[in-house]
């Protein structure tokens, strides 16, 4: 399909998208480190290895960042909830779950923290989006567990707090990192730890939720 003269005119080249990847790399580093207030955009400016001027030419303002790398991250983590499948076996639908949040805490600890820091001041930003369409996806699948309970194949549980104590559990270990591998100790605080963190949640939400043979209601 034809690309309108508009739009090509329009398009970011190569190099604009390099710049704007660099910046919100930097970005991302200053803000989960220090919070959207204690951030500055020469602190950001300096991390990126750039001038003030030919950064505010990319983002013209530090709020510009920050909503770009928010929007971003609820993309990404909202997927593995968007990926909750109703006609899935519901063990292997939360055992999945379990492990995709943990895998993201391990990859992406800056961008929980981000987004830790964003609902910690209120979610200033983002508030739309938690009322909106955070709220009807998870409307949406706590839907799905309601008709595991009814199927008996899940034990009778309140499904948006199942899938609050999923995302507490598992962003614990991007969140609060450094005092994980601290209680740990030596010996303990390598990537074994999530994958033991993993095992743990697997056998207490299993144990704790799935009725192995279906139940009559």
């Amino acid at each position: 399909m034809a690309i309108p003269r508009a739009a090509q005119t329009q398009r970011r080249t190569r190099i604009q998208e390099e710049k704007e990847e660099l910046i919100l790399e930097a970005a991302l580093e200053v803000f989960s480190q220090r919070g959207f207030h204690g951030s500055t955009i020469d602190q950001i400016a300096e991390v990126a290895g750039m001038s003030k001027p030919n950064l505010l030419y990319y983002f013209r303002t530090k709020e510009a960042m920050h909503r770009a790398l928010i929007d971003r991250v609820l993309e990404n983590w909202l997927e593995p909830l968007q990926a909750f499948d109703a006609d899935g076996d519901p063990e292997e639908e939360i055992r999945s779950y379990i492990r995709r949040k943990l895998e993201m805490a391990r990859e992406f600890p800056r961008e929980s923290r981000l987004f830790a820091n964003e609902i910690l001041q209120g979610a200033p930003h983002i508030a739309a989006v938690l009322e909106g369409p955070l709220k009807q996806l998870v409307d949406e699948k706590a839907e799905v567990i309601r008709a595991w309970v009814a199927a008996g194949k899940v034990r009778d549980c309140d499904p948006h707090h199942m899938i609050f104590s999923i995302w507490s559990t598992t962003q614990h270990y991007a969140d609060f990192d450094v005092q994980v591998k601290a209680v740990l100790g030596d010996g303990r605080d390598g990537a074994d730890r999530f994958e033991e963190a993993a095992s743990f949640l697997e056998g207490l939400f299993v144990s704790g939720l799935i009725l192995k043979s279906p139940v009559s209601l």
